[in-house]
């Protein structure tokens, strides 16, 4: 796989009309299958009361990871269809789920495939497509006295990170793939070989 890949910038919804029925296009990022799955897993409970929530996803995974499902819908009219465009607009680590509300009139496997598709573009258009790079995670784990040296060795890097002050200070880094090494090393170095770093590479 080529480092960098095309996703979705951030979560996003549209819907639609069409012949009374009404199509939610949900779409949000994700870099795990487990992600993934728990954005279905959101949008199907927050729209419990919707005739159909068919997902769609396709995530970087080892292996490489594509799902969809009809939920309910005649087979191929809803969960291809939805899949169909993350493919073509050759989208990665991202996923997304069309709410249906029926409206009491038969839309026909052609209509509901129409219906899907446009849903799933027109939440990828309202989210925005962006490039991103393979990013990993992991976390440092220091006593009070290092903490300042980290945090602004990754500040002034510009990294992802959140920090969590307790007993001692763990920080949840999020850096690009070709970064993480060096990173791992700078820190190291400024706390003398003292921090705890732990790998969680996605």
């Amino acid at each position: 796989m080529s480092e960098a890949y095309l996703t979705v910038g951030e979560r996003a919804r549209a819907s639609f009309e069409v012949q009374g029925s009404e199509f939610i296009g949900h779409v949000a990022p994700a870099e795990t299958v487990a992600e993934a799955e728990a954005f279905v897993d959101a949008v199907s409970a927050e729209y419990a009361d919707a005739t159909h929530n068919v997902p769609a996803y396709r995530v970087r995974a080892s292996p490489f990871r594509e799902y969809s499902s009809d939920d309910g819908e005649p087979s191929g009219s809803a969960g291809k269809p939805a899949l169909n465009v993350l493919q073509q607009r050759e989208l990665e680590n991202v996923v997304a789920v069309v709410t249906r509300y029926y409206g009491g009139t038969n839309l026909g496997v052609g209509g509901l495939a129409r219906s899907y598709s446009r849903a799933v573009k027109d939440g990828v258009d309202a989210a925005g497509v962006v490039e991103e790079v393979p990013h990993e995670r992991f976390s440092v784990t220091v006593e009070y006295d290092d903490s300042g040296s980290v945090r602004g060795l990754l500040e002034s890097v510009g990294v992802e990170f959140e920090a969590d002050y307790e007993a001692d200070v763990s920080f949840a880094v999020r850096v690009p793939k070709s970064e993480g090494a060096d990173l791992r090393d700078r820190i190291r170095s400024a706390t003398s070989g003292r921090a705890d770093i732990d790998s969680d590479s996605e």
